[in-house]
């Protein structure tokens, strides 16, 4: 019998400029135990060198205008691995939902991470053809030179939903679940754990009340950032819509974004046991094709 997906919920940035009901903005990130492909990110949030240079690394916008996020560096992902006890170097693998700064932070944290994403978002990332991409995709995120690994739809379908599947080096409990709108290349993260499958849906929504409840309801200021932000408006709708079907149909798939606060679990994570990975994917192997 295969050993189950273990799930930490992390939260890796307060966004302090912007808040839903009362409380700032998250970046809800995951930490996978995995028991073959070692450790996976899902998203970053901030990275350390973003909480000690806000500024350069983040744009003074971000830094310093309508974000403003916590200068916290305990919320990095790196520190809170450590925290749960694990190496760093065991983070194998990063799965995007996009590549906007507030995403991809941590990148540089890992370096021997493969970096996986939809192949329309890596190519508008480095791009940068628009204003708007200019602004949200900053290079100096992965001056480090990271492996990328890119991806088209392919596979079975996910509960209606294209997929992407057959992610590289990773096992089938993980795959892309394409919900375009926010950037070009959006996609929210399937997992499959022990209790069956939750939904990473990235920035496709901010206010749950957009996808809970036969009609689409959203705060003002947070539907005002998410307009101003968007690549495809029809698009980012068009999936809204067809997640509030998914939550109809299927309550028991957990939904939640990245940046909404009380959608991430309330209990601390509790410290784990040093991950023992498998001869052939400990860091000793050789580095992944």
């Amino acid at each position: 019998m295969t050993t189950p997906i273990k799930v930490h919920h992390l939260n890796c940035a307060c966004i302090q400029g912007l808040s839903i009901h009362g409380r700032h903005l998250a970046c809800h990130c995951l930490l996978l135990e995995t028991p073959q492909s070692g450790l996976v990110l899902v998203d970053t949030g901030l990275g350390t060198p973003d909480f000690e240079a806000p500024a350069r690394r983040l744009g003074a916008e971000f830094a310093y205008g309508y974000a403003r996020p916590k200068r916290d560096p305990s919320m990095a992902a790196l520190n809170q691995v450590r925290k749960l006890g694990f190496d760093p170097k065991d983070v194998r693998h990063i799965v995007l939902t996009h590549m906007d700064l507030d995403h991809v932070g941590g990148l540089s944290d890992f370096p021997h991470a493969t970096v996986h994403l939809h192949k329309f978002e890596l190519d508008a990332a480095m791009a940068r053809a628009s204003f708007k991409a200019k602004r949200r995709y900053r290079p100096l995120m992965w001056a480090h030179g990271p492996q990328f690994a890119a991806y088209v739809d392919e596979g079975e379908r996910w509960f209606g939903f294209e997929a992407v599947r057959n992610l590289k080096e990773l096992p089938p409990e993980i795959l892309f679940v394409p919900l375009f709108g926010h950037t070009l290349g959006h996609c929210g993260v399937a997992v499959q754990d022990a209790e069956g499958w939750m939904l990473h849906a990235g920035d496709a929504y901010f206010d749950p009340r957009e996808i809970n409840g036969p009609t689409r309801r959203c705060a003002m200021m947070v539907g005002l950032f998410q307009a101003i932000v968007q690549t495809n408006r029809k698009q980012r709708l068009y999936n809204q819509g067809r997640l509030r079907s998914l939550r109809a149909r299927h309550p028991e798939v957990r939904v939640f974004s990245a940046h909404n606060p009380f959608e991430i679990p309330s209990a601390a994570p509790v410290p784990a046991r040093p991950l023992r990975l498998p001869e052939s994917a400990s860091m000793g192997s050789a580095a992944p094709a």
